[in-house]
């Protein structure tokens, strides 16, 4: 199999040469990057209800969607690195290393001002 491409060698006689079949791995690294994709939607749905006039979906489930986002956020990169790793697919690693790279900027950026800095009253340095 080449290292170029993501399917089956087209020499093997199994695909037509100007045809790729796609495999099990490549269908869940799809999946896996849609659902990555899907999370700053997910963020942001509870704000999208409140400007059309649905307040009441941010109040009860806007906790909810917060929380579905950053696990989407968070775990599809992580298991989209496994599996491109199992399935050895190079440049599905390197995609999915760069949306944990992305992912992870504004989950620090809250963790150290939203937490760690909230933590420390004022006049003091921690």
């Amino acid at each position: 199999m080449s290292s170029l491409r993501v399917g089956p060698d087209p020499r093997s006689g199994d695909v037509l040469p100007d045809r790729r079949m796609p495999s099990g791995v490549d269908r869940v690294i799809t999946g896996l990057s849609w659902w990555w994709v899907a999370a700053s939607l997910i963020w942001l749905t509870p704000v999208i209800a409140l400007a059309m006039g649905f307040p009441a979906v941010r109040e009860e489930f806007g906790r909810i969607f917060g929380l579905a986002a950053l696990g989407s956020a968070v775990v599809a990169p992580a298991v989209g690195f496994v599996v491109a790793l199992i399935g050895r697919r190079r440049q599905a690693r390197r995609r999915f290393a760069m949306m944990g790279a992305m992912s992870s900027v504004p989950i620090l950026f809250f963790w150290v001002f939203g937490v760690l800095l909230a933590a420390c009253p004022d006049g003091y340095h921690c």
